[in-house]
């Protein structure tokens, strides 16, 4: 059912925001996270904070909607009070768990919440996170009747004996159906894959970028598999059942994947995502990447608005409640110091392909370049430039660059 939530202040019941929230707001992106908390089954590998329906204990699946709604109405009443800029929502993000176990109907109420409390700015992104058997072509059509832009599909792998270890349920053959269905409902698509499954070879991984290039979405991400302490696979690893991913095969991996997306036409942007072009990266995950500003909605959602970053509370049920009460839902907050904020858009920005200033950096930072330029970790020409931009190599060793760039 998800990691503990981390330690902090406690929140405020009014959810107010301190003063130092608003500086600089008007430069920053504004983007609103719907996390919907429901799965049919849990994943052994999963670590999100989920909940199947026998472990949802006082709340019903079927109200969730509308406490969603709520908390949307909150936050807009919420950043108001606080003085923040009345801001539109550039990018709208629906995660998970499943989103699409509700009915599109519920997903499209609950967008339409955010179109009338901030407003959609011209363009915004609305995605969807799908499972390919949690969907059929009318819930498509639903969605983007209804103001969704894009849907982003976990594939995972297109080898049954991987899915199976990742306890997946999809029959692989269903992603080309639901795709086109996609397409077909005017919906631009993303596929997202894990590499580094135990028992996956790289013949296996090969056939599962193969079979994503042949769809042909706009944009691919490909993570490797974390094990994640509390989880079932963690457990399995740990009693000798399965073997432990390698680093050395997931960077093989790695670099199989960036070498058949770059010959398809894709180009990195982040680390561990590809686009057909700029105009479809995910826009929502560069405002995190960026440090802009968002306002998460449901159980364990987190929130960050100018260096304030809160957590709701984890359970549905306790979830449900809070807002029921007409108070936060959020449980914890911190206000981050300069140090920890630098640290966090340097750890983030170079994780970018438009990468970082050197001029931005500390005297340790700066003094790193020559021997990252050396070392084959980021880009000569680019560094010499003014910006550092991590080489395939600076990507597989992304947070040895990191390091580096904040030594004293």
């Amino acid at each position: 059912m998800g990691a503990a939530l981390p330690l902090g202040d406690p929140a405020p019941a009014d959810g107010l925001l301190p003063a130092s929230s608003v500086r600089g707001a008007d430069g920053r992106a504004f983007g609103v996270y719907l996390h919907v908390p429901f799965c049919r089954v849990r994943c052994g590998y999963c670590d999100f904070n989920t909940y199947t329906a026998t472990e949802l204990r006082g709340a019903r699946q079927e109200d969730y909607a509308g406490h969603a709604v709520d908390e949307v109405r909150f936050a807009r009443r919420t950043l108001e009070a606080s003085g923040l800029p009345g801001r539109e929502a550039s990018t709208v993000f629906f995660g998970g768990g499943t989103p699409t176990l509700l009915p599109a109907a519920d997903l499209v109420r609950m967008l339409a919440a955010v179109r009338d409390e901030f407003g959609l700015a011209p363009g915004a992104e609305v995605t969807t996170e799908a499972n390919p058997d949690s969907l059929g072509p009318a819930d498509l059509e639903a969605l983007a009747a209804g103001g969704f832009t894009r849907v982003s599909f976990g594939m995972q792998s297109a080898v049954p004996h991987v899915l199976a270890a990742l306890d997946r349920t999809h029959d692989p053959a269903r992603v080309p159906l639901v795709v086109r269905w996609a397409r077909d409902a005017g919906l631009d698509v993303s596929l997202d894959l894990i590499y580094g499954t135990p028992g996956e070879s790289l013949d296996d991984w090969r056939r599962s970028v193969d079979a994503v290039v042949a769809e042909r979405p706009d944009h691919v991400s490909a993570y490797a598999l974390i094990v994640e302490e509390g989880t079932k696979l963690a457990r399995q690893i740990r009693r000798g059942e399965l073997a432990e991913p390698s680093d050395d095969l997931e960077a093989d991996m790695y670099e199989l994947a960036d070498d058949a997306f770059a010959a398809a036409g894709y180009e990195w942007y982040e680390v561990s995502n590809w686009a057909t072009s700029p105009d479809h990266r995910s826009r929502h995950n560069l405002g995190y990447w960026r440090g802009d500003d968002w306002w998460g909605v449901g159980p364990g959602a987190h929130s960050h608005v100018g260096g304030v970053r809160w957590w709701n509370a984890k359970h549905p049920a306790a979830y449900a409640e809070r807002i029921a009460a007409g108070v936060s839902p959020a449980v914890g907050r911190e206000t981050l110091d300069a140090p920890t904020r630098e640290t966090e858009r340097v750890l983030l920005a170079t994780r970018i392909r438009e990468g970082i200033a050197v001029s931005s950096l500390g005297a340790g930072g700066r003094h790193a370049v020559a021997g990252l330029i050396a070392d084959g970790l980021v880009d000569a020409r680019t560094a010499l430039g003014g910006r550092l931009v991590l080489t395939r190599r600076g990507r597989l060793l992304a947070d040895a660059v990191v390091r580096r760039l904040l030594a004293d």
